[in-house]
């Protein structure tokens, strides 16, 4: 009947409302009291306490409790509130924060946030109906999926560039031989960039527990953010730009020091190399093969049983005069170093350990101990001060032994059973904690210790490396990208993890050339040591039970490849480390995604384009697999030059490229600066006083600023630096450089131009008087040999260049041509 039909759907809609109404998710709701502090807006809501905090004119802090929000602390954010214009106004409730860069509103029914920029354009906003909710412990925000928005960054991370339609999980974990797909992997950096409509803005989520980010997997709805305890804690950077949105974000999470510049050598590693007489036959072999190198890396068989702070005294008798002797032939020596640290009787470090009681403990107060290398290991609290001051003095044992790099492995916190106990206690600095938290933090620490430790003990700039971190590990370490495979798709997969990683604050980057795991091709391996010239951190490694991997192990033929590149590689560096000073400034990455400079350019998100790269902010790298032999390679707007031969070639444009072993694709931006010097075999040996300046001509206007320092100390800090703004001006015909900053002499007595496409031009002036440029010829590369019965050297590329010579100084001076 049709009313028992009414009665039954009105008893099941009212069911279901109830349902509703019971659901356990809670959301914020209404808000109900408003306090404005200065910059600072204190919210209550019915369910939750909010802040919105104004952190510069480009950064607002979103905090969000179901309790009273806890005490600010965090071990990422070192950047602190700047004073800016602010003007905060409440109308119906609704609240509106406005910089002079970025608007947010706050709605009052229900609590939910909205970011526009200053023309009123619509950034980002909370998705309507799910806002910031809780379940449990579990707290998450919901963002509006914008059309066609685009994700990218959040640090070491597989899958494509765009990350749209994918989900990722933070929790630092040890992950040998990952696939190419495998989430998570080593390290956490909750920092992600959305793209759409021509607009950017970025999202970083502070929150050290176990968190989930969704843009758009399994739903047609929401991209998302949360963690499994703790606040709903972000910042939301407003920028028109990429690379604005870093800059502002390693303005809060801080940007690395200048690294040794030893360190951007290229770096010699396997597991393991030993005994010491190995390590000189590895060093020597490097010197008269003259494949230039600075480093030799020792791994965990340097150890006695692999505890930590000690040598085999079999292998390693003299642990000081090794590093003397290496030094004497130019090579600095890194070890490796892990955090657990063995629960036996009578070795020194546990002793002290215990005697310091520094190691983690469970809630009822026993040290937690874990299975690792040494067998069962009690492990040091690196989130305590107290931890991190055992630690550092423990590492001045390096220092004493002439070690100059420190490895820091295994930090995770990685132990046989990948089970690490939730209930073990972490100090937080003070805020007492568990591993739930303290889990994705405790590399950091342990970096930050490391980093401490080995510069009051060194007197020098350390160089470090880790496995793990969490945002702002920039500012104490390099990172790898661990334990991966010698395959082709793992190599391009690298690729993309340091172009991640460029786009969440962290320059200094690299991953094992030729794979960790497996056995390399030949064409693989030359493909990957092409590549690893232009990665940040250059260091070739490979696994314990693997065939050899040194450059001279893959024939005769991919060795002077490898060289070839290794050559310049060295011949780049004082633009290498130009590039890396730019980084300490600004936080721009040194290998860089084509997503900062070619945001809004839809080719460069395809597969087979998502792979290229940057290289500073000139040359352009189009990574290819072992086995290919044609590669389709896509140049962005503006115009570019072949780096082997000069050929100019027009940007907006995807190409077929007839590939050479013997050749990286390669290319040059117009307008660009790039400064070279001659070849050296390891950076403790002096170039020439000359310093080559590449010019290449182009239609836009460019500058470079080029430094130098010593390259070892912290005196830079205190002016002791040569620094120079270098200018392209197409318009006026005009290359001018300009008066040198800083009291470092530049170790450069002249400087030549090497003028790449100024065929035509006449009437060079250099500070107004005529200058004659002379006709030349410039190679990148060397003749590699014929290896057939009839001998002799391969042909080579060059390009025809004008060069022009003139002393260098400190004064201003400019370059005019007609």
């Amino acid at each position: 009947m049709p009313g028992k039909n009414l009665v039954a759907c009105c008893v099941a809609a009212f069911a279901s409302l109830s349902l509703y109404a019971q659901t356990p998710v809670v959301q914020a709701g209404n808000i109900v009291k408003v306090k404005t502090e200065g910059q600072v807006v204190n919210i209550q809501a019915e369910h939750a306490n909010a802040q919105v905090i104004v952190y510069s004119p480009t950064v607002i802090r979103i905090r969000l409790n179901k309790e009273t929000l806890a005490d600010d602390f965090s071990y990422a954010v070192v950047g602190k509130p700047e004073q800016a214009k602010v003007s905060i106004a409440q109308s119906n409730g609704d609240i509106t924060v406005q910089t002079d860069s970025l608007k947010a509103v706050i709605s009052a029914k229900p609590f939910a946030v909205s970011f526009y920029n200053t023309a009123g354009q619509l950034l980002n906003k909370d998705e309507d109906g799910l806002t910031t909710s809780w379940i449990g412990t579990e707290v998450t925000t919901y963002k509006k999926m914008q059309d066609g928005e685009r994700f990218i960054g959040l640090g070491e991370k597989n899958g494509n560039l765009d990350r749209v339609g994918t989900g990722y999980t933070n929790w630092n974990t040890d992950a040998f031989g990952y696939s190419t797909a495998q989430d998570p992997l080593y390290s956490t950096i909750p920092f992600y960039i959305g793209i759409h409509h021509g607009l950017t803005y970025g999202i970083f989520f502070d929150n050290s527990y176990e968190s989930a980010f969704n843009f758009g997997a399994s739903n047609d709805r929401f991209s998302s953010f949360g963690a499994k305890s703790g606040e709903m804690n972000y910042y939301f950077i407003g920028n028109s730009n990429v690379a604005g949105i870093i800059q502002s974000y390693t303005a809060l999470t801080g940007r690395m020091p200048m690294p040794p510049l030893w360190s951007l050598g290229y770096q010699q590693n396997r597991y393991s190399y030993y005994p010491d007489t190995e390590v000189y036959r590895i060093a020597q072999t490097l010197r008269e093969k003259k494949i230039p190198a600075d480093g030799i890396t020792l791994d965990i068989h340097y150890m006695d049983a692999y505890k930590l702070f000690t040598w085999n005294k079999d292998r390693f008798p003299e642990p000081k005069k090794m590093t003397d002797k290496l030094a004497s032939m130019g090579f600095k020596t890194t070890v490796i170093v892990d955090p657990g640290i063995k629960a036996e009787k009578g070795y020194d470090a546990y002793e002290d350990g215990l005697k310091e009681n520094i190691f983690l403990k469970y809630n009822d107060g026993k040290n937690y101990a874990g299975q690792v290398w040494p067998g069962w290991c009690n492990f040091p609290d690196f989130t305590s001060s107290k931890g991190r001051n055992w630690w550092q003095k423990q590492v001045t044992r390096f220092a004493n032994d002439g070690i100059s790099g420190i490895w820091n492995d295994m930090n995770e916190i990685a132990t046989w059973g990948q089970k690490f106990p939730s209930n073990v206690v972490f100090d937080f600095d003070g805020h007492p904690t568990t591993h739930l938290q303290g889990h994705n933090v405790y590399a950091l620490q342990m970096t930050r210790a490391s980093y401490e430790g080995a510069k009051a003990s060194m007197n020098k700039r350390p160089f470090l490396l880790t496995r793990a971190g969490y945002a702002g590990l920039q500012r104490y370490t390099a990172i790898w990208t661990g334990d991966n495979r010698s395959e082709d798709d793992h190599m391009l997969a690298g690729v993309r993890l340091l172009n991640s990683l460029g786009l969440s604050g962290v320059a200094f980057t690299g991953m094992d050339i030729g794979g960790f795991t497996g056995n390399p091709s030949v064409n693989l391996y030359t493909r990957w040591m092409q590549l690893g010239a232009f990665l940040p951190y250059f260091r070739n490694h490979t696994a314990v039970n693997t065939k050899s991997s040194e450059p001279w192990t893959f024939g005769e033929e991919s060795m002077e490849i490898s060289r070839n590149y290794v050559n310049m590689r060295y011949r780049l560096l004082p633009y290498l480390y130009s590039t890396f000073y730019e980084a300490t400034q600004d936080g721009m990455p040194v290998v860089r995604s084509l997503a900062i400079d070619y945001t809004h350019d839809a080719a460069i998100y395809k597969s087979p384009y998502q792979d290229q790269f940057l290289f500073g902010k000139s040359i352009m790298v189009a990574p290819v697999e072992g086995n290919r032999e044609i590669a389709k390679v896509y140049l962005p707007k503006n115009n570019w030059y072949d780096l082997y031969n000069d050929k100019a070639l027009q940007g907006g444009q995807e190409t077929l490229v007839e590939l050479s072993m013997q050749k990286l694709p390669l290319y040059v931006k117009e307008s660009s600066i790039i400064p070279m010097q001659s070849l050296i075999q390891s950076t403790m040996e002096k170039p020439t006083d000359t310093l080559t300046l590449h010019i290449y001509k182009g239609d836009i206007t460019n500058s470079f600023v080029y430094y130098e320092d010593d390259g070892e100390s912290f005196n830079y800090q205190q002016g002791a630096y040569y620094k120079r703004l270098i200018e392209y001006n197409p318009a006026n015909k005009e290359i001018v450089l300009n008066a040198a900053q800083g009291s470092f002499a530049s170790k450069f007595k002249t400087i030549t131009f090497v003028l790449h496409g100024f065929s035509g031009v006449g009437d060079i002036k250099v500070n107004g008087s005529a200058a004659t440029a002379k006709d030349g010829q410039f190679s990148f590369l060397s003749p590699i040999s014929r290896f057939d019965p009839q001998g002799g050297v391969t042909d080579i590329d060059h390009c025809a260049v004008k060069l022009l010579s003139v002393a260098n100084g400190k004064d201003k001076f400019s370059i005019t041509y007609q």
